[in-house]
C-alpha cells in the first residue's frame, strides 16, 4: 500500500466533529500500513524512489517539500485548531517569518499588540522593517485602539492572547471584525493557550501561529513553529512558500511533538489547575504588587478569556516590591522553578523578562517592567511550588 493509500484511509479517521482528546491521539496518526505500528514512522529520508520519471509514491519527492512524519503532523495541526491546511516549521519564528513573506509586500503595514513575544518584536523591527514593511503599535485588548491604528495599507493585524508577559486577553471575534472590515486577514499567536483551550479559527482568525516548542511539544525537548488556516486558498500559498523558503520541522521533531500533543489534553488541565492556585496564593502575598492572570475575577479581560477560552492556562506574571533587582532575586532564589527562558514545558520555569525573553524589546512601546517575573507553571505537586515560590519571594 502507498502512502497514498494510506491518507485515503482518513475517511475512517476521526473527523473534526470528534472530541479533542481523541483528534490529539489519532488524527493523522492512522496506522502504518506496512506493518501496522501505531504511531507514524519517523520517516528519516531526504529524497524518494519514483516509479518512472514524475511517477511519485504518495506525492512524496523530497523531503523539504514533504515528508510522511512532517505530514502526519500537519493534518494533526489543523485538526486539532478546525482547520484546512496545517504546516510545521522548524521553529515559531521561522513558521512567522513564512507567513508575513506570503501575505506582505513591500509598503503594506501591520498593526502589532502593544505586548507581544520580543522575538515576534525584532522580527518586525529589525527584518521585516528593512524589507519596506510598516507597522505600528495598539493596545489589541481594546478594539478601538486596533481600528485607529489601521491604515489604507494594513494587511495584517497580529494578536496575542494570552499576551507574553503581561497575560493581556484579546477578544478574538471582536478584533476579527473589525480586520474583515479593513480587508486584512486576523493572525492570531494561540501558543500560550494552545488549541485545547482556544481555537481562533472558530471565532474568525484567518491563521493561527503557534510555537510547537511549548505546550504543544510539551516536554522542553524540541523546537519547532506552525501554522494553521481554514482558507484552502491560503493554505496552498503557505505551502508554496515553505517549500520556497526550507525552513521545514525535520521529521524527528515533528515526532517529538506528535508524541508530546497526545498528552496535551491532560495536560493543561494539571497546568491551568496548577496555576490558579498559584495565583491565588501570589495575590495575598505582600512582597506581590500586582498579579497577571486571565483566571482572576479582577484581572480586566477576565469575562472575555472565560467566553473564548476553556480554562485560563498556566502562564502566569507577577511584579514585586522593590523595583528590579528585587525581581531578579526572586529568579535567582528559585529552586524548584528552574531559571530559564522558554515556556510550556512540564516543569516549572521562572524568568525575568525585562533581561531575558523581552530584552529586544527594551527602549520600545513593547518594553515590558522591570520589576516583572513571568512564571511557567508545570504539573509538579502544587504544594512543592507553592512552598518554592514562598521562599523565593523570602
Amino acid at each position: 500500500m502507498t502512502h497514498e493509500d494510506s491518507h485515503q484511509q482518513g475517511a475512517s479517521q476521526p473527523s473534526h466533529s470528534h472530541s479533542f482528546e481523541t483528534l490529539a491521539i489519532h488524527a493523522g496518526q492512522e496506522a502504518d500500513p506496512l506493518t501496522g505500528a501505531v504511531v507514524p514512522p519517523i520517516y528519516q529520508v531526504s529524497t524518494y524512489k519514483q516509479d518512472g520519471v514524475g511517477g511519485l509514491r504518495g506525492g512524496y519527492e523530497y523531503s523539504r517539500s514533504a515528508n510522511p512524519t512532517r505530514t502526519a503532523l500537519e493534518e494533526n495541526l489543523a485538526a486539532l485548531e478546525g482547520g484546512r491546511r496545517g504546516l510545521a516549521f522548524a521553529s515559531g519564528l521561522a513558521a512567522e517569518d513564512c507567513l508575513l513573506r506570503t501575505l506582505l509586500v513591500p509598503g503594506d503595514h501591520v498593526v502589532i499588540p502593544n505586548d507581544a513575544y520580543g522575538g515576534t518584536f525584532r522580527l518586525f523591527a529589525k527584518v521585516v522593517e528593512r524589507w519596506g514593511v510598516e507597522w505600528s503599535v495598539a493596545n489589541t485588548s481594546d478594539p478601538a485602539s486596533v481600528r485607529d491604528a489601521l491604515r489604507p495599507r494594513t494587511k495584517v493585524i497580529w494578536v496575542e492572547t494570552p499576551s507574553n508577559p503581561l497575560l493581556g486577553i484579546t477578544d478574538i471575534a471582536a478584533v476579527a471584525d473589525i480586520a474583515r472590515s479593513a480587508g486584512a486577514r486576523l493572525v492570531v499567536d494561540n501558543t500560550f493557550a494552545s488549541p485545547y483551550l482556544q481555537q481562533p479559527l472558530a471565532l474568525g482568525a484567518d491563521v493561527v501561529v503557534h510555537s510547537l516548542t511549548k505546550y504543544m511539544g510539551g516536554h522542553s525537548d524540541v523546537v519547532g513553529g506552525a501554522l494553521v488556516t481554514a482558507d484552502e486558498a491560503l493554505g496552498e500559498q503557505l505551502a508554496y512558500h515553505q517549500n520556497a523558503m526550507g525552513a521545514v520541522a525535520g521529521p524527528f521533531d515533528s515526532w517529538i511533538v506528535l508524541r508530546g500533543i497526545k498528552t496535551l489534553s491532560v495536560r493543561m488541565d494539571r497546568h491551568s489547575e496548577n496555576a490558579t492556585r498559584i495565583a491565588d496564593m501570589l495575590t495575598r502575598h505582600p512582597k506581590v504588587t500586582k498579579v497577571l492572570y486571565p483566571g482572576l475575577p479582577e484581572h480586566p479581560g477576565h469575562e472575555i478569556a472565560a467566553k473564548q477560552m476553556r480554562s485560563f492556562g498556566g502562564m502566569v506574571s507577577f511584579q514585586v516590591a522593590g523595583g528590579e533587582e528585587a525581581a531578579v532575586e526572586v529568579c535567582n532564589r528559585a529552586r524548584l522553578f528552574t531559571l530559564g527562558e522558554s515556556l510550556g514545558g512540564v516543569e516549572s520555569l521562572i524568568e525575568h523578562p525585562g533581561r531575558m525573553t523581552h530584552a529586544s524589546a527594551a527602549g520600545s512601546a513593547l518594553e515590558v517592567p522591570a520589576d516583572l517575573v513571568r512564571i511557567s507553571v508545570g504539573i509538579e505537586n502544587v504544594d512543592d511550588l507553592l512552598a518554592d515560590l514562598k521562599q523565593a519571594l523570602g
